[in-house]
């Protein structure tokens, strides 16, 4: 596997803690717990600075670019359908947001939350076992290193130097207190 798409891929295990930990508060609120609105203030943060920002901005920004220059079609197939989704994933963390910034009703919350969690767990899948694999027969060795070289300068460029081991401590934090 090409350091590009394990970039990516490494994204996605990230995302998918993160997934595990929101899937639980939305089990706790269906129980009756009223989770910290700080916690999930943050983790509505973590979900749009480091899964859109960071790793779908990797996503759009140069691996979509790259398999569309190569003939993979934007519109139609694969990356259609990725970047589709990456704009319902935007909705939801909007609506999660909208009900943080207003009388907090955790019901609601826990409903787009639930909507986010499996709209990306689905999406992730895809990636993974579609649309990455495709990448790697698409795109040769030398591009695949390209990219991975422009993931590594997009993420210093969009989060800051250091701001993602910052984001990986916060998650490990939320993942104590709500997987337990």
């Amino acid at each position: 596997m090409s350091k590009a798409i394990d970039d990516l891929k490494r994204d996605h295990e990230a995302i998918l803690s993160a997934l595990r930990i929101l899937d639980q508060i939305t089990i706790e609120i269906g129980k009756g717990s009223q989770p910290v609105r700080l916690d999930l203030v943050n983790f509505v943060n973590f979900l749009k600075e480091f899964a859109d920002k960071c790793h779908h901005g990797k996503e759009e920004g140069l691996l979509f670019p790259a398999l569309t220059q190569a003939g993979i079609p934007e519109r139609g197939g694969p990356v259609g359908v990725m970047l589709s989704e990456h704009i319902l994933g935007r909705d939801l963390i909007r609506k999660m947001e909208d009900v943080l910034g207003n009388t907090l009703d955790y019901k609601k919350f826990a409903l787009a939350a639930m909507e986010y969690v499996s709209l990306l767990q689905s999406h992730i899948e895809k990636e993974n076992n579609v649309l990455f694999p495709m990448a790697e027969k698409t795109l040769d060795a030398a591009r695949l290193e390209s990219l991975y070289k422009s993931f590594e300068e997009h993420e210093e460029k969009v989060i800051g130097h250091g701001r993602h081991e910052e984001l990986h401590g916060m998650l490990r934090e939320l993942k104590s207190k709500y997987l337990r």
